[in-house]
């Protein structure tokens, strides 16, 4: 159905076509005419650039046809060129001989004897290199509209195939991001766990409750595991719960100190990215020491960017096993998968003692 429809709708536009140009060729004709003082009628010159329109409107199907099936192509020119100054001279004999046969049967003049033949020669002289540049012209618009249409499905196609790529991209990294978060799941419930197997030597009755603050700790952390991002607020949560398991086991050697702005509470961050920085902190700045430790959290809003720092009073960096272990290695590809180039990762370690981790990243709300 769409088909015929389409058909019909070239067969429309190519009369409209030739119709205007009957008229635009009789308007000049007449206004020629007019110009240099020569009577013309004017209904008279229209009916005959009507006729001759009209002529190539049913000669133009067979014109299309051959273009389409003996293109000017590259490797074919030598095959097809003659073929069409051939179809050319056959075009505008046929189109001279419909326009006289016409003329002289529905709208003869009748001061005009000419016959067939003659009227022949004389618009031969005339109009035959016209009729022959008519062919090629159309010819032309032929191969022009067939060179815009497959631009156009090249531009289709590379749309098609960009958004596909963009697609299978999206997924591929949506894919490697739960993979980067879900390895963070083994590695806190393995040291977890850890914690719990030495508490259990010592103190069976927190070790008990560690289990028990374990357990709640792992539902919440399954509940939000299909999400990549959380709010700040809620991924602070996490941490206090998960900071009530590791402060049983270091009783008063462990403080942790909460400097957050109250803007970012609901910023977008990724979900679990601090708490790979809490447990390194715990891990290797405070568990090493006798001494008490202290780390502190930050979160500050700054020109459209949210900064977060985790720090510790430990002994610093004594080893590049802080710097590549799982969780910062993790946290740094998490955070370049996400946000690219927008986003700043960065590891400071003093002199004198100390670890801080640095995340700058987009500010946004859900």
């Amino acid at each position: 159905m769409e088909t015929v429809s389409r058909h019909w709708r070239l067969i429309l536009a190519g009369f409209l076509g030739w119709t205007l140009f009957g008229v635009f060729f009789a308007l000049q004709s007449y206004v020629n005419a007019a110009y240099v003082g020569q009577p013309l009628f004017f209904p008279g010159a229209l009916i005959s650039w009507l006729i001759c329109g009209y002529d190539w409107a049913l000669l133009t199907p067979a014109v299309i046809y051959l273009a389409q099936k003996f293109p000017l192509a590259r490797g074919s020119l030598q095959r097809n060129v003659p073929l069409h100054l051939f179809a050319s001279v056959v075009a505008a004999f046929l189109h001279l001989s419909i326009f006289i046969a016409v003329q002289q049967t529905f709208f003869r003049n009748p001061q005009n004897h000419d016959s067939f033949w003659q009227a022949f020669q004389r618009l031969s002289v005339v109009e035959f290199h016209v009729d022959l540049l008519t062919y090629w012209i159309l010819v032309g618009i032929w191969h022009l509209r067939e060179i815009n249409r497959r631009y156009l499905e090249r531009e289709r196609e590379t749309a098609r195939l960009a958004i596909e790529t963009s697609q299978l991209e999206t997924r591929l990294a949506e894919a490697r991001l739960n993979a980067l978060k879900m390895q963070l799941h083994p590695h806190f419930l393995f040291n977890t766990l850890n914690s719990i197997s030495v508490l259990m030597r010592d103190d069976a009755l927190t070790a008990n409750k560690m289990l028990v603050k374990l357990s709640e700790l792992l539902r919440a952390a399954l509940k939000s595991e299909s999400s990549q991002e959380i709010s700040l607020e809620d991924e602070l949560e996490f941490l206090r719960a998960y900071l009530e398991i590791e402060q049983m086991r270091f009783q008063d050697r462990l403080t942790v100190d909460f400097q957050i702005e109250n803007e970012t509470l609901d910023a977008q961050i990724p979900n679990l990215i601090l708490q790979p920085l809490l447990e390194n902190a715990i891990r290797h700045g405070i568990a090493p020491r006798a001494e008490r430790g202290k780390i502190l959290i930050e979160s500050r809003r700054e020109n459209g960017f949210l900064r977060l720092a985790v720090s510790d009073n430990g002994a610093g960096l004594q080893s590049s096993a802080n710097e590549n272990g799982i969780g910062l290695k993790n946290t740094r590809e998490r955070l370049e998968k996400l946000y690219g180039e927008q986003q700043k990762f960065e590891i400071i370690s003093g002199a004198s003692g100390g670890f801080e981790v640095r995340i700058k990243i987009p500010y946004h709300k859900k």
